[in-house]
């Protein structure tokens, strides 16, 4: 109808424009004065029409396109009030000042002009913009808040929040994420020389209690346990039962050790657990994983792979030691097959290198340049702690064929077929030359030292034993397999023996019976003990230094720490000896000396007797070793800083294993 209108309206005033047009044609072509006077009239009448009809016109289009307006402005505030999803508007001081229907139902009692958005959420509203909104929490209730800004000049300073109930779909997430099932791979640790000596009924009784623990702590969830072998087992269980073993700090591996073989020694488990793998298979390769480093860290321990690493729990006992040696034949001939298709070989250890490093690292040397291969030792004399075995080799110009070459050569005349062999550490971080490990394309490592997180991956042979004293004893061992080449000179052989001997704090600490084994290969080619001990005779200053830092030590929660205040050249040999002193207080578990490096860090040596794992605590800091000796490197900070820090991680270790303070 309006339609009609205005087309009558716009064809009366084309009709009347048209007759207008035909008078105005007229009079020009009669040139006649009484013509303009009749026609006159006619075009100022229609002119009036025409004006008159587009202002009708005119108005009535504006009244219309008015109404349209409200009816739509009124409609669409409707359709908010009556949305499905609850609004509310809030002003620039986040007070509530207009809300729908919906958001009266869901938020009752919010309602009230002036009321803050903050009884339902701290969460400021103009951090709702995001794409994808933010979730609230709000009387058990969960809701995706997005933000919009309202039109008009006048509602700058408003914001529109939409609410929208997700309820049921985020307790269905939840029970997803809860239901993923998790694969756990357990690990007897060294089962075979665990029972090893055991009558049948002891290994039968042994078994059956690992099976009946294990049955035990899996069947109080809803998952399964399949034994593959004598010592291995795997375990599928859902993640809402992986949350409370993480929450209970995995004490399957408490209750592993209060089974005892032959009333001598406890069995202990490694558990890896992998967690968060789309499928089983993609979970069964990352529990591998997991289990691989908590073997490689001496085991006793559960190992979880998350997104920004591993987390661990437990590895507060002792590693069994691993009698049996294929392994080692077999690393042996694989390092041999290596060394045929070299062109040189390099040897480093880690900086500041102490008898261990150095030691191996001339052990192995030797053993292939007999083998008639070019062999060198990398290492920088003036910063190594072992400048006394260092100084048994000749230098030029007295030799054209020196053992020990700096790194800055190695560098320069590495190529494409030089194998480099890392000795005494696996952490990138600390070897002697990053550049030449960065440009070695064959690589080997030969450590003792429980594995890290951040370790050297692209070896093509991982030589890997936590059991083991010392880098020198499983070079010893890999020695033995070079057949006549092996037979080391006594001078040689005193370089292993005092890395042995370091290590063990004279065949003490972490000994074995293949340590012992070691020690006799040695002596029998010839290295003198009285010899090799001299190597650890000290000036009267440095004695006086280290006697100096003992008397300063103090007790907390049995652990022995001793700040340094003064700095000297040897301190890096001192204080590991001070801290191995301050382990024959009574009633000292570990001991810990701190200490300014000239580098401006501050360095701790953690020693202990294996009622505590240092490693453990050295690891919260930032650094790494083993369960009886370990250490970290602290930038930034001071002494005192330091032992701030230090005495926290010692409470944490103790707040993580109970058991070992008791």
């Amino acid at each position: 109808m309006k339609n009609f209108y205005r087309d009558g309206g716009l064809v009366i005033s084309v009709t009347a424009l048209t007759a207008a047009a035909i008078l105005l044609e007229l009079y020009i072509y009669t040139q006649s004065v009484k013509v303009f006077w009749i026609t006159l009239p006619f075009l100022v009448l229609i002119a009036g029409f025409v004006i008159g009809k587009l202002i009708q016109v005119t108005r009535k289009t504006f009244q219309y396109y008015a109404r349209i307006n409200r009816e739509l402005e009124y409609k669409q505030r409707m359709s908010i009030y009556t949305f499905p999803l609850a609004a509310v508007v809030t002003d620039e001081n986040d007070r509530i000042v207009w809300c729908n229907n919906l958001f009266e139902t869901e938020f009752p009692g919010a309602c009230e002009y002036g009321t803050p958005l903050s009884i339902i959420t701290e969460i400021k509203p103009r951090t709702f913009f995001e794409q994808d909104g933010r979730l609230v929490k709000y009387s058990g209730k969960v809701f995706r808040v997005y933000a919009r800004v309202p039109d008009g000049d006048d509602s700058k300073d408003l914001t529109l929040l939409f609410f929208r109930n997700i309820t049921d779909y985020s307790a269905i997430m939840t029970e997803k994420k809860l239901s993923q099932p998790v694969v756990m791979l357990i690990m007897v640790d060294g089962y075979e020389e665990l029972i090893s000596g055991c009558p049948e009924s002891e290994k039968a009784h042994v078994s059956v209690q690992i099976d009946k623990l294990l049955e035990d702590y899996i069947g109080m969830t809803t998952g399964i346990l399949r034994k593959n072998s004598s010592d291995r087992f795997i375990a599928v269980v859902e993640e809402r039962h992986i949350a409370k073993m993480i929450e209970g700090k995995v004490d399957i591996l408490d209750k592993a050790r209060e089974i005892f073989v032959a009333d001598r020694v406890n069995v202990t488990l490694s558990i890896g657990i992998g967690r968060g793998g789309k499928t089983l298979i993609e979970s069964e390769k990352i529990a591998q994983q997991a289990l691989e480093m908590a073997l490689g860290r001496g085991g006793d321990q559960a190992a979880i792979k998350t997104q920004s690493g591993f987390e661990f729990y437990g590895g507060v006992s002792k590693g069994i030691e691993r009698q049996a040696k294929v392994r080692t034949r077999i690393i042996a001939h694989s390092l041999l097959d290596m060394a045929d298709s070299a062109d040189k070989i390099y040897i480093m250890g880690h900086k500041f290198s102490d008898l261990d490093s150095v030691g191996s690292a001339i052990g192995l040397a030797c053993g292939l340049r007999n083998l008639g291969k070019d062999a060198h030792v990398v290492c920088d004399r003036e910063t190594s702690l072992a400048k006394e075995l260092i100084d048994l080799f000749p230098v030029p110009p007295q030799t054209d064929d020196p053992v020990f070459i700096p790194p800055a050569e190695a560098v320069e005349k590495i190529t494409d077929d030089t194998l480099l062999i890392i000795v005494d550490t696996h952490n990138p971080k600390i070897i002697e030359s990053a550049e030449l490990y960065e440009r070695a394309k064959k690589t080997v490592v030969i450590d003792h030292h429980r594995r890290m997180v951040n370790c050297i991956e692209n070896a093509a042979i991982f030589h890997h034993e936590p059991y083991a004293s010392s880098a020198s004893e499983m070079v010893t061992e890999l020695l033995q397999y070079f057949g006549d080449a092996g037979k080391l000179k006594a001078y040689q052989a005193e370089c292993l023996l005092a890395g042995i001997m370091l290590d063990t704090k004279n065949f003490v600490m972490k000994t074995g019976v293949r340590t012992f084994e070691a020690a006799a290969v040695l002596r029998k080619l010839g290295a003198d003990t009285i010899t090799v001990k001299k190597l650890f005779s000290s000036s009267i200053d440095s004695y006086k230094r280290k006697t100096q830092i003992v008397a300063d030590a103090q007790v907390y929660r049995k652990c022995a720490i001793a700040p340094c205040d003064f700095y000297a050249d040897d301190l890096r040999i001192v204080a590991p000896q001070a801290a191995d002193e301050l382990l024959g207080i009574s009633n000292v578990d570990a001991s810990f000396v701190l200490y300014r490096t000239m580098n401006d860090e501050v360095s701790i040596s953690a020693r202990s007797m294996g009622v505590m794992n240092v490693q453990l605590v050295m690891e919260a800091l930032g650094g790494g070793g083993h369960q009886t000796m370990a250490g970290v490197q602290l930038k930034n900070c001071t002494v005192q800083q330091a032992q701030q820090a230090l005495c926290q991680a010692i409470d944490s270790y103790y707040a993580s294993n109970v058991k070992a303070e008791l």
